[in-house]
């Protein structure tokens, strides 16, 4: 018989940052527990999937992870197989009656209670498709285990969405917002600081929502000024920003404050009004035309990353021709770009003048091929500039490379530097001279 003390564990975290703390949560609790993390599933006790449900690709995705899993599960049935997150929440009584090679399903409400429920001390907790029922809120007393390499981390800081975007399910899913207070921040932010970490990037639905349901003082301004104050994290990043709660005293505070990295995600989504009110987004283009703006004279080297979304019910051609115009004009750092698709229980899934897949598809690769043409441009400034690095560690493409990021690059999403002369340990802070700019990646050399 196995020892309690010497049990293995397989994970696989789905889908976004958001979801990965939640991953670490249960990686911590479960390490507690006498789990221990192995390589391959073939030597697990424990498989386990936390899953994403947000768009019909994740939904896929979690499923084939499932079956891929369920596979080792039938060759070997004292294995136990746990299926947690967004897809539970989304589709779980659902997946009970499909899945029965599943033991247990836990939603976004009960992960914090999964070793309880894998020894049955405890009921698993409803799925839940009630804004009202999505109430659990991670604090800094829940164990975590970090997976990301040990000089970057994650910080989630609300759950829960406050926003009623119509093509989002993420407020039925996470439910209403929820946010952790400033002490309780520090006490996990110093942790951290502690365990060495040199990038720390806070993390929720729409940052500046962040404290709209607590007290007056509990905000992000206030929360980035205690985090300053109280530990020595080089690089504080900053994951998302609503277009229309960006506000002139945060953007002061990011130029005053180099700790806090000039890299701005603000999520627009289109820039036809029209499609911006059917999407239910509380702005207009002139006042994205007036935030860049104020971005660019406030901090004329900040990054500018954004999202766009075509082919969402209703849009034209003309409205395309519209929003290549603004991106040729206004130049994001970084874009991402995605092709609208109906979600059920989205109120824009029962819009008129849903538009064609193929179409769909044509204008997201317009978009994209423009945007790559823009990438390029804005990448070419940095050629010949002394830059900070912050080194990953060797390279994906090949592990005669170092890589790692500037301060205007994000971890997962965005390029890289390729570092091709010189040393440097992972999780260090070097001076590199760019030499070279490719469409999203550059590359340099460690300044001696």
């Amino acid at each position: 018989m196995k020892s309690s003390m010497n049990k293995k564990l397989y994970l696989v975290s789905l889908g976004c940052s958001k979801n990965l703390v939640d991953s670490e949560v249960m990686l911590g609790l479960l390490e507690k527990d006498g789990y221990s993390v192995t390589e391959g599933p073939e030597d697990a006790d424990l498989l386990l999937v936390n899953t994403c449900g947000f768009i019909g690709s994740a939904v896929r995705e979690a499923i084939d992870e499932i079956l891929a899993l369920a596979q080792y599960k039938q060759k070997s049935p004292s294995k136990k197989l746990v299926v947690t997150g967004c897809l539970v929440q989304r589709y779980g009584s659902e997946l009970e009656k499909e899945l029965p090679e599943v033991d247990l399903f836990i939603g976004t409400n009960g992960f914090h209670n999964i070793v309880d429920q894998l020894q049955g001390k405890k009921p698993p907790v409803p799925f839940a498709h009630s804004l009202e029922q999505s109430l659990f809120l991670m604090d800094s007393s829940l164990p975590r285990k970090v997976s990301t390499p040990p000089h970057r981390a994650y910080m989630k800081i609300t759950e829960g969405c406050i926003n009623r975007c119509s093509y989002c399910l993420i407020p039925s899913i996470r439910g209403k917002l929820r946010s952790r207070s400033i002490p309780d921040l520090m006490v996990e932010a110093r942790r951290l600081d502690a365990e060495g970490v040199k990038e720390l990037t806070l993390v929720a639905q729409d940052l500046l929502a962040y404290g709209l349901d607590l007290e007056k003082q509990t905000d992000l301004i206030n929360l980035l000024q205690q985090l300053l104050a109280e530990t020595a994290i080089p690089w504080v990043r900053l994951l998302y920003l609503h277009p229309a709660r960006v506000h002139r005293e945060l953007l002061l505070l990011i130029a005053e404050n180099p700790r806090i990295v000039p890299y701005l995600d603000i999520p627009f989504q289109h820039v036809s009004d029209h499609i911006l009110q059917q999407m239910n987004r509380p702005y207009t283009k002139k006042h994205i035309k007036q935030l860049i703006e104020t971005i660019r004279a406030t901090m004329p080297d900040a990054a500018l990353r954004t999202t766009m979304m075509v082919g969402f019910p209703g849009e034209t051609d003309a409205d395309i021709a519209e929003l290549q115009d603004f991106l040729q004009k206004y130049h994001f750092e970084h874009l991402g770009v995605f092709a609208y698709a109906n979600e059920e229980g989205c109120k824009a899934a029962s819009f008129a003048d849903q538009i064609p897949e193929e179409v769909k598809e044509e204008r997201l690769g317009k978009i994209m091929e423009l945007q790559a043409g823009i990438s390029f441009a804005a990448l070419q400034k940095y050629v010949g500039k002394v830059e900070q690095v912050l080194v990953e560690g060797f390279s994906k493409e090949s592990d005669l490379l170092l890589e790692g990021r500037t301060r205007y690059q994000a971890p997962e999403i965005d390029g890289c530097v390729y570092i091709t002369g010189g040393t440097a340990e992972p999780g260090a802070l070097v001076n590199l001279t760019i030499t070279e700019a490719h469409t999203y990646d550059l590359v340099g050399e460690v300044k001696e």
